[in-house]
């Protein structure tokens, strides 16, 4: 049987066409990953800058309560949770909602090299910034060359 061809949309057999709206119809399915019971849980964007010192990370939370963000390192995981609210309702009237309200959440798997009792987190403009510091141990040092004679 033959179809018409749609470079948009996935195949039947799970292929996934090609065409020029590829990453932007996977960058949907990425923010938004649906729980059990229908609850649906975002996964806010993420940039992760690592130097000598340590490492850095930075996260999208626009238009969230900074009192309401949790952060919490547990072992080797560093796991982000905060809500956004809507401020308003479809009961409201709105003609279109495009913006996403809910829980937010997102983990990371830290490298043994953080010490994780010296996390520091910073929430401004709405983006949150946690500081990572690396182990004393692990940081790189210099070392003397001693001339003999």
């Amino acid at each position: 049987m033959l179809n018409r061809w749609n470079p948009f949309i996935e195949m039947s057999n799970g292929a996934v066409a090609l065409g020029p709206f590829k990453e932007f119809d996977q960058l949907f399915r990425d923010l938004s990953v649906v729980r059990q019971g229908g609850a649906r849980e975002l996964v806010p964007p993420a940039d992760i800058y690592e130097t000598a010192e340590g490492i850095t990370l930075q996260v999208d939370l626009p238009g969230h309560d900074p009192k309401a963000i949790e952060v919490k390192v547990e072992n080797d995981t560093l796991t982000l949770k905060s809500e956004r609210k809507a401020e308003r309702s479809e009961k409201d009237g709105a003609r279109r909602l495009e913006r996403s309200f809910g829980v937010y959440t997102r983990s990371f798997v830290l490298p043994r090299t953080v010490d994780t009792s010296k996390v520091e987190a910073r929430y401004e403009n709405g983006v949150l910034t946690l500081t990572l510091p690396r182990r004393e141990e692990s940081r790189p040092r210099v070392v003397e060359v001693k001339v003999n004679g």
